[in-house]
């Protein structure tokens, strides 16, 4: 996104820089309406410092090549159909559907499962739990994976830590949520997904220090980095103002949801 600025997504329709009207004149770019995507920002406390799951993308991509990201992408239609183990906090309810009027009541469900549905797609790993059994059903795709492992998505180990959308004027925008759970959330893991020819190359967990120094990182990213490293060390609490990045008359701008 991500963002998403910095997560891979479904090429969009791309808008020449120029446009020429039937008169010959040239006309603005119209903008894209960005795309309700989700991303999922795997913490390890088990350390003295925090670290971070992140996953280099393939060099061969055109969207972020090479960029070191959290997993994550577009909300697809079969994230609402699926099962789950616990809902999301009242706190991440109201801070998804914040400054969004017209917000379907699924919208924070949904964005949620995307971000573990990705995380899966990308990683291999499975976020939930097998507490309560496998999931009566799944839809089709990724999710028949969770059925077979009898795992359930649990929406409550999830934090919201940010929201971004990305500027205008560019070839494919993103309005990313940002959530992050503890490492003890995953349930299983299908090996084989991350590899040269696959859109993630290699996985890494990092401090956060060692991603900022060492790591090639969308801009955006390292500014949620330091929301995240301010949200872990307060403990993640419950009434925290969750931080939301967006441009205002080409200015960028950073207001607390």
């Amino acid at each position: 996104m991500s963002q998403q600025e910095e997560q891979a997504a479904p090429p969009v329709s791309e808008t020449p820089d120029v446009p020429i009207t039937d008169a010959g004149a040239p006309r603005r770019a119209a903008t894209l309406r960005p795309h309700d995507a989700a991303t999922l920002i795997l913490l390890d406390r088990s350390r003295k410092a925090l670290r971070v799951l992140m996953g280099r993308r393939n060099e061969r991509l055109a969207f972020m090549g090479g960029k070191y990201v959290f997993p994550g992408g577009r909300i697809e239609a079969s994230d609402r159909q699926m099962p789950v183990a616990g809902a999301l906090s009242q706190r991440a309810e109201d801070g998804l559907r914040a400054k969004l009027p017209r917000a379907p009541h699924h919208l924070g469900r949904s964005l949620a499962l995307a971000a573990i549905r990705e995380t899966y797609e990308e990683t291999g790993l499975l976020i939930g739990t097998r507490e309560y059994g496998p999931p009566e059903s799944a839809p089709e795709g990724a999710w028949q994976a969770f059925l077979e492992a009898g795992v359930m998505p649990d929406l409550e180990a999830l934090h919201l830590v940010a929201r971004a959308i990305t500027p205008p004027k560019r070839p494919r925008r993103f309005d990313t949520r940002f959530f992050a759970v503890d490492r003890r959330a995953v349930a299983g893991e299908s090996p084989g997904i991350v590899g040269p020819d696959a859109e993630l190359t290699e996985l890494a967990w990092v401090t956060l220090d060692d991603a900022r120094r060492t790591l090639d990182l969308p801009r955006i990213t390292r500014v949620v980095l330091d929301d995240l490293e301010a949200a872990a060390q307060a403990g993640f609490p419950p009434y925290r103002p969750v931080p939301f990045y967006f441009e205002r008359h080409g200015k960028g701008v950073r207001e607390e949801i």
